[in-house]
């Protein structure tokens, strides 16, 4: 069931990276490239960081070929994408369930712990689509679209808890399959994201001397300031003494 779902996932990224692609005016290699990189990106990363070799699509090109090959229907069939919009954002989200519950198999059955299986879930999730935005120059969109990340380190958690408490395979892989998908299915739906967090610096000069001019130039303003203020009252004392005068 997993190896189905992981072919639906390579495939709704392969497709979606070649449109992002298509966005940048890429040719049909830059559309592959693009394309593998973002189907296949996520496992090969966290194949490299937890040293699991063979790399899966090394091992089994028919992944690699299957990715190529959504990439190119794609372009040849770009007209008839628009409609596929909603059909596009579940097959994503069973693609990120599967990726999110493979890529903790393969950190457990290392013999890692939770928290390394966690990451390992959200690595599988996430880095195709990160490094898919990075070579199309945009923001990542897991960073600051609907709860994605969450979802995969969600899935991850609670594979590995089912995992260490003896729940059966079988049952624990279906519960966090629905269960991630339903989450992100929620996510987009009613929107729901992280708080962002934005941060505006003024402009201040990094210069020292032009840091030290505009002290003295503040400084300079409150002397003139201070010193029209004793020049309006000792005006004012003159008047009020020249009035004295003449009344006496």
């Amino acid at each position: 069931m997993l190896t189905v779902l992981y072919v639906i996932g390579i495939t709704a990224e392969a497709m979606t990276a070649a449109l992002a692609a298509g966005r940048q005016r890429m040719d049909l290699f830059g559309v592959s490239m693009i394309a593998c990189v973002t189907a296949l990106g996520g496992g090969t990363v966290r194949d490299l960081l937890l040293g699991h070799y063979p790399l899966r699509w090394v091992a089994e090109p028919i992944f690699l070929l299957i990715v190529v090959g959504a990439a190119l229907v794609t372009v040849f069939a770009s007209f008839l994408m628009a409609y596929f919009r909603t059909i596009f954002l579940i097959l994503d989200a069973i693609g990120l369930a599967a990726f999110s519950v493979l890529g903790t198999q393969v950190a457990l059955s290392g013999g890692h712990g939770l928290v390394i299986a966690c990451m390992a879930a959200v690595v599988t999730g996430v880095s195709g689509g990160v490094m898919r935005d990075i070579l199309c120059d945009r923001v990542p969109l897991v960073f600051s679209d609907e709860l994605y990340a969450s979802i995969a380190l969600i899935a991850g958690l609670s594979y590995s808890a089912m995992h260490l408490a003896d729940v059966p395979e079988n049952l624990a892989v279906i519960i966090t399959l629905s269960s991630a998908f339903i989450l992100r299915i929620l996510a987009i739906y009613y929107s729901i994201s992280l708080p962002v967090f934005e941060y505006q610096e003024r402009e201040i000069s990094r210069d020292p001397a032009g840091r030290l001019t505009m002290w003295m130039l503040n400084k300079a303003g409150v002397r003139r300031r201070e010193m029209r203020k004793r020049t309006v009252g000792n005006t004012q004392q003159r008047r009020r003494a020249r009035t004295n005068r003449t009344e006496g």
